[in-house]
């Protein structure tokens, strides 16, 4: 994107800062039952996009069956975040992430997804990744946007920018999830956690986050820039030396034995780093990437990738 693309995404930003919702749903608390080491446990990492493909991911993990629906019991599932771009899917996608997560609690297991940087990206109305077919997924809510706001948006644009705008019925959706979590004993990011960001603190993060998303404040600092919680590389991206001191100190800190990030594709599959205590689950599993389909399992002895095959899609 060219300097002016920038400029307008920041303008459009700037119209959203007063939009605020009528309704807001709470976001997910960092820390949750289940700490210790679990039954089961599932991370998926970045799906953009891709229904099914994510469909793919959760069946070769055991918890759904062909048509989606929850079959795993009281199995817990982390999905890193990136649920958004690159894709045509998302609007099911999310839908079908909100259905997960009221099957899997009613049969005593848990479903979450986290929020990536291409969901803040979204809220921030940044359309880079965004496809032909994303803008075409959300026309119908073009006549949400009210004057002048509307007229300003090329009208391809407009729908999409009613449902991701700072209070829009997608911003409210991602606004339940969080940046960080803690569950199993394990530390859950996209990008991961720095020492820098327990001096804010992870649920502060996650009410920044969420409030921005509702529309509730003008901007969420904590995920901006190349160190946030959604944006660092640190520990995907062949952590050295002092990054891994970074994530000891953080997981001692919290009293954790594991981080779980995304983020940054992993050409070999899932893999650890750090002596173990860092696992990297971005795999690129979306049709986009092409790459395998893989989560991690955690249970009561070492990680275990369990993997899939991709079935054909319609798009």
């Amino acid at each position: 994107m060219g300097r002016g693309s920038a400029t307008l995404r920041g303008w459009l930003l700037g119209l959203c800062m007063g939009c605020r919702a009528e309704s807001s749903p709470a976001v997910a608390e960092s820390v949750t039952p289940g700490v210790g080491s679990p039954a089961r446990l599932i991370a998926m990492g970045d799906v953009h996009g891709d229904l099914d493909a994510a469909i793919d991911a959760l069946m070769a993990a055991g918890v759904v069956d062909e048509e989606g629906r929850w079959v795993g019991g009281s199995v817990r599932v982390v999905q890193v975040g990136d649920q958004l771009d690159r894709g045509n899917q998302e609007r099911a996608l999310l839908a079908w992430f909100d259905r997960l997560t009221e099957e899997a609690e009613a049969a005593g297991g848990s479903f979450r997804p986290l929020i990536g940087n291409h969901e803040t990206m979204n809220v921030a109305l940044d359309p880079r990744y965004v496809t032909p077919g994303g803008f075409a997924d959300y026309a119908d809510l073009a006549s949400e946007l009210s004057e002048p706001l509307r007229s300003t948006i090329r009208p391809d644009a407009q729908g999409r920018v009613a449902a991701f705008r700072p209070g829009g019925v997608e911003a409210l959706r991602l606004a339940a999830h969080p940046v960080i979590a803690i569950d199993s004993g394990m530390l859950f990011a996209h990008g991961g956690v720095l020492p820098v960001h327990l001096e804010e603190g992870i649920d502060a993060i996650n009410r920044e986050v969420s409030d921005w998303m509702r529309g509730d404040r003008p901007d969420a600092p904590s995920i901006s820039g190349p160190d946030s919680p959604v944006w660092t590389r640190a520990y995907s991206q062949d952590p050295d030396d002092g990054d891994c001191e970074d994530a000891r100190r953080v997981l001692d800190t919290l009293g954790l034995e594991r981080m779980i990030v995304a983020h940054t594709v992993q050409e070999e599959g899932i893999a650890s780093a750090c002596g173990g205590r860092v696992w990297r689950v971005d795999v690129g599993l979306s049709r986009h990437y092409g790459g395998p389909i893989q989560v991690l399992e955690f249970g009561s002895g070492d990680p275990t990738v369990r993997a899939g095959s991709r079935r054909k899609s319609a798009w």
